[in-house]
Formats: structure tokens, C-alpha cells, sequence
């Protein structure tokens, strides 16, 4: 079974924020894990399912301290 790629597109559209977001993080180095081929970015689906259940929140004390705000 071969691996589902999402492109910077279609995680924005997913996750609704701008491509302009995801080159941001890519570039501060947050994130999802992303595979670069040429000039080409694209995002296993698994790295972004298991990015966001890392960031899964259950109160809003939660989503402080991933950010890192204390």
C-alpha cells in the first residue's frame, strides 16, 4: 500500500489556515514533518495525523503550555 501525501495546499485547506502559515512554520522549523523533493513540499498524511493528535487539547490550560506560554 503506497503512502497518502497531502501538498501545501490541501493542508491548508484542511487544517484552514494560509499556505503562507505553512512556509512559516517550515521555516521556524514547527510543524508537521514535511518531505522537500526539488522545490517541491509535501506532508505524509501520518506526520499530520500525528502532529495533530500530539497537539489534541482537552482545556484551554493545555493549549497554553504547547505553545509554551507560562
Amino acid at each position: 500500500m503506497s503512502e497518502v501525501f497531502l501538498n501545501q495546499a490541501r493542508l491548508s485547506q484542511r487544517w484552514q489556515v494560509s499556505p503562507r502559515t505553512l512556509e512559516r512554520w517550515r521555516w521556524q522549523g514547527e510543524g508537521p514533518a514535511f518531505v522537500k523533493i526539488g522545490g517541491r513540499v509535501v506532508y505524509r498524511l501520518a506526520d499530520v495525523e500525528s502532529y495533530e493528535a500530539a497537539r489534541r487539547c482537552e482545556s484551554t490550560l493545555q493549549s497554553t503550555a504547547l505553545r509554551g506560554v507560562q
